[in-house]
């Protein structure tokens, strides 16, 4: 006989005798039976602690190391760094386009994957200026790695962004990075 069976008849046979009486709430799970119904009412103000604000700046110094600074730094400017990292070195003057860096001083290169890692294409964000001439560009980057063959892309104005397709994102980020962006 298993244990819920032997429990099963236990309960019946409690119900029987009439020494306890099992009700709904018994076999339910407390937390199923909260409800704002049977929370406590809100009570007058006397009743709850007083709270102020302290106003204390020798205090305060303690509470902003807390706080997550408002912008990210601005990295420490050094010959060459050991993740390599490259800062960046051109402000679009020099060229028609711009491909700006993201907040944390990152190439702004992706890779989108869909269809269960089927379909993989390399996006290019943060796009400013002549978007056409820098898909020209990237695209003769990606055809001299693919040996010649001719690769598919899309450009989207409004929105700055060239998609490439393939997974081309090692590439593109050493290329526009020795370009200086």
């Amino acid at each position: 006989m298993s244990a819920t069976t032997k429990l099963l008849l236990g309960s019946v046979l409690c119900q029987k005798l009439g020494k306890v009486r099992l009700t709904r709430s018994m076999h339910t799970h407390p937390a199923l039976l909260s409800s704002f119904r049977s929370s406590k009412e809100v009570q007058s103000l006397e009743q709850y602690l007083e709270v102020e604000p302290i106003e204390n700046a020798a205090a305060w110094k303690f509470v902003e190391r807390l706080l997550p600074p408002p912008t990210v730094p601005r990295p420490v400017a050094k010959a060459d760094y050991p993740s390599g990292w490259q800062p960046q070195k051109s402000d679009g003057s020099d060229s028609s386009y711009f491909v700006a860096r993201t907040k944390n001083h990152m190439v702004p290169v992706y890779l989108h994957t869909c269809f269960r890692g089927q379909r993989r294409i390399t996006v290019v964000r943060r796009v400013q200026g002549d978007i056409w001439a820098l898909e020209k560009d990237l695209r003769s980057v990606v055809e001299q790695a693919r040996n010649g063959k001719l690769c598919a892309s899309r450009v989207n104005e409004l929105s700055g962004q060239i998609h490439i397709h393939g997974d081309y994102v090692d590439i593109l980020r050493e290329h526009l990075k020795a370009k200086g962006f």
